[in-house]
């Protein structure tokens, strides 16, 4: 019977790891889905503003000429392949990665991509970039509006509270924060920016002095996806209970809203941040709360649970301001540059060996694993926003087969006014080609190495 039950709780986890990864699989599928055509369309309508002929548009590679669905509709072929690592529009006179050269020993026609000025050919294929970019703005600005709703001031914040991490680096408790790089701070939760989190200087208020805290660029390493410690919070107020919160170990204990916290094993509570401090240090353990309760002073035992949590929420003296609609798209904006900043500073420590890559880069199963077994819409959203800006970057890396190697060469013709010849950029593509298919093989390989085997 033993064996039986095990043999079954095998089958269910099996099942259950199974669901998951189609969880995680679907959403990236739908992330793609979503990047990819917005992607393809921007090359897409720019082509079509400047009356150039596109052959295809395909979300999906056709891989050996193998496709879910397609229709035609005037001179454009609409399709889905079978392989969802990417897609493409094959714009007609262009040298891409069909490598049609029997094409392009035919005459130029007046809408082939050849014919029209190199200014129209750049636009064309900065079309995708610039379509990726506004997507990741808009979708942060969504984010903002829809799920955010509003924001602490950083003028609302008397003081900082500073964890072991923030003293560490240099901060301390009741720091008033006045810059960052130079710039006031406007949203108090702007500090723990991931462009921040690679460096950054602070300017606080310090008992009346002005003082300089340098985040170094090494910072972002005490982060993981597993680990996200605390740094420095809002948290410096007195602790008074605003609500026990339903199945957790306070509403067990008794404890009820309008509790003041004064200590907690005898040590002095002076912060919620004091509280947050000790109970994160003690996941698991029986503690002792004294509060004051109606001017009545008491102690009260609380199991705290294996996360570290107790389940209160604290009176919060902080008032919260709402986003207005403009609002939401200045830091739609500030958010996707702030992103857009962190994977460069990124790209260019693993380019100058800072960091190493099998580490630093995700292929599609380590994209898949961030979105989580879980299909949470606001998660969901900011990962596709994330994936769309950093995609709009490496498009744009100066690689042949990429927009960015494009780019180059139409830049180089621009300056020059001398365009590169049909072999050299027939040779340039399959060299952009291998580089990339490398590429896609080193990150299959390491995701699989880090995710399935290590």
């Amino acid at each position: 019977m033993k064996k039986l039950v095990s043999g079954q709780n095998y089958l269910y986890r099996k099942k259950i790891k199974k669901m998951d990864g189609l969880i995680m699989a679907g959403q990236l599928i739908l992330a793609l889905s979503i990047i990819v055509g917005l992607h393809e369309f921007g090359h897409f309508i720019a082509a079509r503003a400047f009356g150039i002929r596109v052959e295809k548009f395909y979300l999906f590679f056709d891989a050996w000429g193998v496709k879910l669905f397609s229709f035609k509709k005037g001179d454009t072929e609409y399709g889905i392949g079978w392989l969802p690592l990417g897609g493409y529009v094959k714009i007609a006179g262009m040298i891409d990665e069909s490598m049609d050269k029997e094409a392009m020993k035919e005459p130029a026609k007046p809408d082939e991509f050849r014919s029209k000025p190199a200014w129209q050919r750049l636009i064309v294929m900065l079309g995708g970039v610039i379509v990726n970019f506004f997507l990741g703005v808009v979708i942060l600005a969504f984010i903002t509006l829809h799920y955010d709703k509003e924001y602490l001031p950083a003028d609302e914040v008397n003081g900082i509270y500073a964890y072991d991490l923030g003293e560490k680096v240099g901060f301390k408790t009741g720091d008033k924060i006045l810059s960052v790089n130079g710039e006031e701070l406007t949203r108090f939760s702007d500090i723990l920016s991931t462009s921040n989190m690679m460096g950054a200087t602070v300017n606080v208020l310090r008992n009346g002095q002005e003082v300089t805290v340098i985040i170094p660029d090494t910072f972002y390493k005490n982060y993981s996806k597993s680990n996200r410690p605390l740094f420095i919070t809002a948290d410096n107020f007195s602790l008074t209970v605003d609500s026990v919160l339903e199945g957790y170990p306070a509403e067990d204990a008794g404890m009820k809203s309008g509790d003041e916290i004064t200590a907690v094993d005898g040590t002095i509570v002076n912060a919620f941040g004091d509280f947050r401090r000790i109970v994160k240090e003690r996941k698991g353990q029986e503690i002792v709360i004294s509060v004051l309760r109606e001017g009545a002073s008491m102690d009260i035992s609380v199991r705290i649970d294996t996360n570290g949590l107790v389940g209160i929420a604290p009176l919060n003296p902080y008032q919260l301001k709402e986003y207005s609609l403009g609002e939401g798209f200045k830091y739609g904006w500030h958010d996707g540059v702030s992103i857009l900043g962190a994977n460069i500073k990124g790209f260019g420590k693993i380019f100058s060996g800072k960091e190493n890559a099998s580490e630093s880069l995700q292929g599609p199963i380590g994209m898949a694993t961030i979105y989580g077994a879980e299909w949470k819409w606001n998660r969901f959203w900011y990962i596709t926003a994330m994936i769309s800006l950093i995609l709009a970057f490496m498009n744009l890396l100066p690689i042949p087969a990429l927009d960015g190697g494009h780019v180059m060469f139409l830049s180089f013709e621009i300056i020059t006014r001398r365009p590169l010849s049909d072999k050299f950029m027939e040779r340039a593509q399959m060299v952009g080609m291998a580089i990339l298919l490398s590429l896609m093989v080193f990150v299959i390989l390491n995701d699989i190495w880090k995710n399935f085997i290590r």
